[in-house]
């Protein structure tokens, strides 16, 4: 029987993290705008995404927000 194991709080932020560096890297990438990002997730202004990227205020990054900015 496999063994499995749970994700602590830690493991959860350090995902986090690496998924905010990731979408910022595609942003990069891609030479679009922190607004641009925002429109292409459903918001109609950079606040939200800037402080998802960022990883202040607790935002982050949903499921359907990466599909969207995958498909982008």
């Amino acid at each position: 029987m496999k063994e499995q194991r749970i994700m602590c709080h830690y493991d959860v932020e350090e995902i986090h993290a690496q998924i905010r560096h990731n979408v910022k890297l595609l942003r990069e990438m891609k030479g679009k705008s922190q607004l641009e990002m925002a429109l292409a997730i459903g918001h109609s202004s950079a606040a939200f995404y800037a402080k998802a990227e960022l990883g202040i205020q607790r935002k982050k990054f949903n499921v359907e927000h990466l599909v969207k900015l995958r498909m982008f």
